[in-house]
């Protein structure tokens, strides 16, 4: 393999990055941007939500632009939206305007949620697509645990530190806006346009042991025009199933309570009899066992395969789930048992859900309707994730004790645990194929 590949990777996961720091920052901003603005358990419930409604709304509509404008193009307003949203949040004077920096955030996490490891997918050489494309979410896991830790260091900064907090995410958004001008388009998008020279040199330049004839002539007979430009075949046969499936894998991802925790894990801890420093702190300790356990999935994935990881996963998480949500019901257990059971949840879910998604979602569907396709199932993952963190203060804050929390988590303890079933009867296993060779797969599989 050539440098390109790296330095291409490198840069589309970067959006990733700013993915993870732009949903996670919010954690240790919350409880001073709710003293700053004086929320209710409602407000602040839309307050945190309202990034994650842009994101559903970016996620639904970048489809078709990214057909038709180029997966770079719309990467770069992507890149300018996160930067909008990093000024503006952190400058917000009421909680109108900091709604709407935060919306645009949305739309731009929305959009790299789709066109990030899209691209990176169609780039990578299929022996290795796996652990490429992987690279995506683990750049959303150093942009979480980045977020943490910047959130922890941003403390003592005054009673101004939730602004810095956004602010400092004003950096990475800077630097992803200006690499992009320096790689080049996806090969098989340029296909699709017709600009087959530049494809060759794409192709070319990424992977040397390619024969770069035969792989244009694949992406060229996979290729269907009226299919491409009518969004209605994704809802006909032999293309539904496949939706449907992107639809439940959105679903069940946003099902095992990851983005709870990842939102409100301060307010968790301190509902447990941590300090508000103490409670930031833990965060940094979920943070770091998301990084170390996104690593052993990326070194898992082209061996054991999607499949297996999320089968492993799903046993794991649900009886860590199942354990936090038990302690909440009993009362008086340590802060630290609850910690443990995070600690244990976030380790299975960043070596399986964590690490097969992205990749998942940007393989599976064929050429003519992966944008839109990767688009709806982007779209199910945010949905969910908007629904359930407005859902989540509300809800927890209607009982006492904490037994809120306990039935939410019990719920996604049995969620995650169904997922197991789903997962294995409709999921087939798709490493080590080249996009077109898996669209026969995934087509012909079991309805």
């Amino acid at each position: 393999m050539k440098r390109q590949i790296y330095l291409y990777t490198f840069v589309a996961a970067l959006g990733g990055l700013l993915f993870g720091f732009d949903t996670a920052v919010i954690n240790g901003a919350l409880p001073f941007f709710t003293e700053y603005f004086g929320l209710t358990e409602a407000l602040k419930g839309w307050a945190v939500s309202s990034a994650l409604f842009g994101c559903i709304i970016g996620a639904i509509v970048i489809g078709r632009p990214g057909d038709y404008f180029g997966r770079l193009k719309m990467l770069r307003l992507m890149a300018l939206f996160f930067l909008i949203s990093a000024i503006g949040s952190g400058m917000a004077s009421n909680l109108a305007s900091f709604v709407i920096f935060r919306f645009i955030g949305g739309l731009a996490i929305g959009g790299a949620s789709v066109l990030s490891p899209m691209y990176i997918s169609e780039i990578a050489p299929p022996m290795y697509r796996g652990r490429f494309t992987i690279t995506f979410q683990l750049a959303i896991v150093i942009g979480i645990l980045v977020a943490f830790f910047s959130d922890y260091l941003l403390l003592d900064t005054g009673i101004n530190n939730w602004r810095w907090m956004f602010m400092a995410g004003a950096i990475p958004a800077a630097v992803f806006l200006i690499l992009l001008f320096f790689v080049a388009e996806s090969p098989r998008w340029l296909v699709k346009v017709g600009r087959i020279e530049e494809a060759k040199k794409t192709i070319g330049a990424v992977n040397s042991d390619n024969d770069v004839e035969e792989t244009i002539s694949e992406i060229r007979q996979s290729l269907n025009t009226e299919i491409i430009n009518r969004g209605i075949y994704l809802f006909r046969k032999p293309y539904l199933h496949l939706v449907f499936i992107g639809i439940m894998i959105g679903m069940f991802n946003q099902f095992t309570g990851i983005n709870i925790v990842m939102y409100y894990a301060t307010d968790i801890f301190r509902s447990a009899g941590f300090s508000t420093n103490s409670a930031i702190g833990q965060t940094v300790l979920i943070g770091i066992t998301n990084l170390i356990f996104t690593l052993v999935g990326m070194q898992l994935i082209d061996r054991i395969g999607r499949k297996s990881l999320l089968l492993g996963g799903s046993l794991g998480m649900s009886v860590f789930l199942g354990i936090f949500a038990i302690s909440f019901f009993i009362g008086n257990v340590g802060g630290f048992i609850l910690l443990f059971a995070l600690i244990g949840f976030i380790a299975f879910f960043a070596a399986s859900q964590g690490a097969v998604i992205w990749v998942l979602l940007s393989e599976m569907f064929p050429n003519n309707i992966r944008s839109r396709g990767s688009s709806i199932g982007s779209f199910s993952h945010w949905f969910f994730n908007g629904l359930l963190s407005f859902l989540f203060p509300v809800i927890s804050g209607a009982f006492h004790n904490g037994a809120g929390t306990g039935y939410i988590f019990c719920f996604y303890a049995l969620a995650t645990l169904l997922s197991f079933v789903y997962f294995r009867k409709y999921l087939v296993e798709t490493k080590w194929k080249s996009l077109e060779a898996l669209e026969k797969v995934v087509i012909e599989q079991p309805k």
